[in-house]
């Protein structure tokens, strides 16, 4: 039953892509309605993924539930604790996007009723459930470059020249990415990491362990959106449309966070200065990305830099597993649910943008700002909230561990202060922008409802039955004060900012930003400039390199070769290029090596 269902979860999907590009050779009405009508098949492509979850395994405990031994080196997939919850947050995000995208009111400025845009989707969700449920490195990998390159489509979907740009900076960092990844995957499979199961003991008995969790950090890093190579997102989700920047934010971005979990020596061997680095450089992230956020006026570009926070409260977690590996399980089981819960939460308020603007005028309007509502208080961790059962487990993952004299379990709660912050600018922000004419609840808004509560909702139920190792919050006034207190932190903060800057107590592009002072992609900007001048002294080298090469040229024709001297020279080169001559010429290149080597001292 379960081997079924995942052949029908991987061939479903591609196949309506295969479909979706073969449709355009029809005549272009005939095409038009093929098209229309395919892409309204493509939301149950989720089915099979959420049913997979819901079902029992075959046999015992660890036992894949698909092998395919013939392929490749032995592609095998399995729902363990870590892939079982994120597959069915993954499926259920791209089943809102997908019905957003191909069942609501086609609509150019989001992207919906796209071929383009549902092909793109399909493909990401197929490589973004292999890198959750993969048990070897190789369909790992796989899985990992078809998610990252089909994320490319999504990013660029609009065509704008925002859109090109976005696309260029993530398609450069992730070639980057790819790298690190395969080379570390090079060298923990060579030390007997082929099954994923084995990849930690493999890279921890491994000569090269530095070198492999170096570039794990770096690779998985990108796509995890960790400084400093976080710069992609805030350029990424504007430009892509609501649906996309949903499964980028709430799917996609785990992706790194599994990259870490499978492979990342956590519980084999303490590595301090690595888990060290890694929690310092998460945490700079998580706090850095609030005056970044605060100070754009794009409500999606908020959202990316609240993602980065977010991330960098999960890095941080990673990092102590890193340093501690002791407390290694406890940390992987909170950052399972941690993500659970960002999935959708920041799936809901992304898919949330275009809802305010197509129903937040009708009558509808007090149930989508109920919806919005609901989701920030997720983000900021709210009492009761699922966001609370994420912190809540991370918090106790982490006690005890301290950085630079500072106690972990007193740094992460402020990172939900941050987080209330951008939300409160997100807010003001979306409150601020147009809204279109009255619309009939259609797909878009019972799809995001749907986002909204099963956020509300599965959270808690996975930590129950899926993943008993974490911690669960009480209804005590402690926890429900630990919970509040970053929050109303926040809100005094914001407020005292709100009256500053109504009285011109603070500058003006503090006071009033349009995103000028900080930049989307902030480092990445004066990063572009030094380019640019390396590009120009590159462009200015060149035109030396073509006036010497033309006066060379001149100086050339001046000597006229004899014909029997250029006779003699194409001869040279003919028996160059015959396979006996460039064989003489390799072996002669060989030999004057070799005489060279014994000769020098």
């Amino acid at each position: 039953m379960t081997a079924a269902l995942w052949t029908l979860a991987l061939l479903y999907p591609l196949g309506l892509v295969a479909a979706l590009a073969v449709s355009g050779l029809a005549a272009p009405e005939r095409a038009a309605r093929n098209r229309r009508r395919l892409i309204r098949c493509a939301p149950p492509a989720v089915v099979p993924f959420v049913l997979l979850t819901l079902l029992p395994q075959d046999g015992p405990a660890g036992r894949p539930v698909l092998e395919v031994p013939w392929m490749l080196f032995g592609v095998s997939w399995e729902l363990d604790p870590v892939a079982r919850p994120l597959v069915l947050t993954g499926a259920l995000l791209y089943g809102a996007a997908l019905a957003t995208t191909t069942w609501s009111r086609p609509s150019p400025a989001d992207g919906t009723g796209s071929a383009g845009l549902t092909g793109f989707l399909l493909v990401s969700l197929v490589g973004n459930m292999g890198v959750y449920a993969a048990a070897d490195a190789v369909s790992f990998y796989l899985c990992f470059a078809l998610m990252s390159f089909a994320a490319y489509g999504l990013v660029v979907h609009h065509r704008t020249r925002e859109a090109r740009r976005a696309g260029r900076v993530y398609l450069v960092l992730t070639v980057l990415s790819e790298a690190a990844i395969l080379g570390a995957l090079l060298l923990v499979v060579s030390a007997g990491g082929m099954r994923l199961a084995e990849a930690p003991a493999a890279a921890a008995g491994s000569e090269h362990l530095h070198w492999i969790v170096g570039l794990l950090l770096v690779g998985f890093g990108v796509k995890a959106g960790t400084l400093p190579l976080h710069v992609w997102l805030p350029l990424a989700h504007p430009a892509a449309p609501p649906a996309a920047s949903a499964v980028l934010s709430g799917a996609m971005v785990k992706a790194g966070l599994v990259g870490w979990l499978r492979f990342l020596p956590l519980g084999e061997v303490a590595l301090e200065r690595w888990g060290t680095a890694l929690v310092v450089l998460a945490l700079l992230g998580a706090f850095l990305a609030v005056p970044a956020g605060d100070l754009q006026e794009d409500p999606k570009v908020v959202l990316a830099y609240s993602t980065i926070s977010q991330t960098g409260f999960l890095g941080a977690v990673v990092g102590v597993a890193l340093a501690v590996p002791e407390l290694a399980e406890a940390c992987i089981g909170a950052a399972v649910v941690y993500s659970v819960h960002h999935g959708f939460a920041k799936g809901a308020l992304f898919l949330g943008v275009p809802v305010w603007k197509h129903f937040g005028a009708a009558r509808t309007a007090p149930l989508a700002a109920l919806g919005l509502c609901g989701a920030a208080l997720a983000v900021a961790g709210a009492p009761l909230s699922s966001g609370a059962v994420g912190k809540y487990a991370a918090k106790n993952a982490v006690e005890g561990v301290t950085v630079a004299g500072l106690d972990l379990t007193q740094l992460l709660p402020l990172v939900a202060t941050g987080s209330t912050l951008l939300l409160l600018r997100f807010g003001l922000l979306l409150a601020r922008t147009e809204r279109g004419p009255q619309h009939r609840p259609d797909a878009e808004l019972w799809a995001w409802l749907l986002v909204v509560l099963t956020g509300i909702t599965v959270p808690w139920t996975l930590t129950r039955q899926w993943v008993p190792v974490a911690a669960f919050p009480g209804i005590e006034p402690v926890t429900l004060w630990d919970a509040s207190w970053p929050i109303l932190l926040g809100l005094v903060i914001g407020g005292a900012w709100w009256w500053l800057s109504a009285r011109d107590a603070v500058p003006a592009w503090a006071a009033h930003p349009d995103g000028r002072a900080v930049p989307p992609g902030d480092l990445l900007v004066p990063e572009e400039r030094v380019l640019r001048r390396i590009g120009r002294s590159a462009a200015r080298a060149e035109q030396g390199a073509a006036r010497t090469g033309a006066v060379v040229r001149a100086a050339a024709r001046r000597v006229r070769p004899g014909p029997r001297r250029i006779a003699a020279v194409g001869s040279a080169v003919r028996a160059v290029h015959s396979w006996s001559g460039s064989g003489v010429a390799l072996l002669l290149l060989v030999t004057g090596t070799a005489v060279a080597l014994a000769v020098v001292p």
